[in-house]
């Protein structure tokens, strides 16, 4: 992306085009972009078209038009910029041209990159290292979900729902797991062990691979990965791995703590206030990377413990005059679904659970229907919606009914009725929790403004 002065981008307004529209603004280009819908993320007063049409082209003659993974290569937008020979790059492309500059730090897994990505962030800017910091989501604690830093480090949350985070090539590669998801690009669970192989051995020479120990997936991964590469370092449960977490105790109401070992020796006492095992785990990684660049220890819990989570993880919007208590998160694989509900259970254990679930792609409906019913077991009453489709056509066994056919406790509801339903079914002092990756957030802000 040299001698290259006015960028457009397609899809500005998602969490992972949003974050590099600013880190491009901010090293002094021209950015504009566009999008079918508002954008949900703070765009640092960068001009947004509502719609696609080539006359942005004509109009804003950029000198490099980048696409969001949702943007087709057949768009009219994109075709009329190849026509007029401007130069066209992905997000993955785009970002890491820069992030393979600077040291960078890559974050990578199926689930706990953003969290994971977030307390790195945090830890590091806190820490005054003045990092680079590029998020898919906006992080409260940060203020945004992508900072230009002064500093060397760039530490980033890379995607492997297409492939692109192949292109990174990091000082520290981070993987939080290696669970197969994105059916539609990876056909089997081989497939997503050789990419997250490649990524880790993508690696600049002599850098560090940090990866949990508790994943099958990732186990798989540090079996076939280059050990010559340069260092690896694993982190999971005991005292047994380079990193390691015991002694946990649960609060109620929320929030973890945990003993932190290191080498087997003991560093002191790590408290979080966001909850639930699995961000042990992702702590433990951000830890790691940390420790490598020379923040200690006792600095990076110091920091953590004011760690407050990222937007759409475990969040509490708020509660009603009935005291309902209405939480929002991202989940939307079954491993993100079991976690996510275990983890509400261990700091409300006396209050009833009550889930909207939204499928997010028919192909992963299709794949994981009997996986996703069994998590959402964990709840006292599921409400299951249709599938947000993601851009993608239906297919065989796809629909939201598939997942009712494995358990038929499960209450199917449409998008424009479900506020009247909860209305009837939930009872003062209730959690309502809204799961998974697309608009059905909404349903909970619904809730709270009508105050049940």
């Amino acid at each position: 992306m040299k001698n290259i002065n006015r960028v457009h981008l397609m899809g500005i307004g998602g969490a992972g085009m949003s974050a590099l529209a600013k880190l491009l603004k901010a090293h002094g280009l021209n950015v504009t972009g566009c999008d079918l819908k508002p954008p949900h993320y703070d765009l640092d007063a960068i001009p947004c078209t509502l719609g696609h049409s080539p006359e942005h082209i004509d109009s804003l003659k950029p000198d490099a038009l980048i696409l969001s993974s949702a943007i087709s290569r057949d768009n009219p937008e994109v075709i009329c910029a190849r026509d007029r020979g401007i130069e066209i790059y992905s997000r993955a492309e785009a970002l890491s041209s820069m992030f393979n500059r600077a040291y960078g730090i890559g974050i990578a897994g199926a689930h706990g990159k953003t969290t994971t990505s977030s307390m790195t962030g945090l830890i590091f800017l806190r820490a005054k290292l003045n990092p680079t910091v590029y998020i898919g989501a906006n992080v409260p604690d940060i203020g945004s979900n992508a900072i230009s830093g002064t500093g060397k480090y760039f530490i980033a949350e890379l995607d492997e729902s297409d492939g692109t985070f192949e292109l990174f090539a990091p000082d520290i590669a981070i993987i939080t797991n290696a669970d197969w998801d994105h059916v539609d690009h990876y056909k089997t669970r081989d497939d997503v062990i050789a990419a997250f192989t490649r990524y880790a051995d993508g690696r600049k020479n002599g850098g560090t691979l940090i990866m949990c120990a508790e994943d099958e997936g990732a186990q798989k991964v540090f079996e076939f990965c280059d050990k010559k590469r340069g260092t690896v370092l694993r982190y999971g449960w005991g005292k047994n791995y380079d990193w390691g977490a015991y002694n946990v105790r649960t609060s109620h109401g929320g929030g973890i703590s945990c003993s932190v070992s290191h080498y087997g020796q003991e560093l002191g006492r790590l408290s979080l206030c966001v909850s639930g095992e699995h961000n042990i785990m992702n702590a433990l990684a951000a830890i790691a990377a940390a420790d490598l660049c020379g923040v200690d220890f006792l600095t990076s819990a110091k920091i953590l413990r004011d760690f407050h989570g990222s937007e759409r993880r475990m969040q509490i919007k708020g509660a009603t005059r009935d005291n309902v208590l209405i939480m929002d998160d991202y989940a939307h694989h079954p491993s993100e679904i079991r976690a996510t509900l275990q983890a509400v259970r261990s700091i409300f254990p006396e209050r009833r659970l009550v889930v909207v679930y939204q499928p997010h792609r028919f192909t992963r409906t299709a794949m994981f229907a009997g996986d996703i019913a069994g998590a959402l077991e964990l709840a006292d009453e599921a409400y299951l919606l249709p599938v947000y489709s993601a851009g993608e056509q239906e297919v065989n066994n796809s629909s939201a009914e598939e997942i009712t056919k494995h358990n038929n406790k499960i209450i199917p509801v449409n998008f424009d009725d479900v506020c009247e339903v909860l209305h009837d079914a939930l009872k003062p002092g209730d959690i309502l929790l809204t799961m998974g990756a697309g608009d059905v957030y909404t349903i909970g802000e619904k809730v709270l403004r009508e105050n049940f």
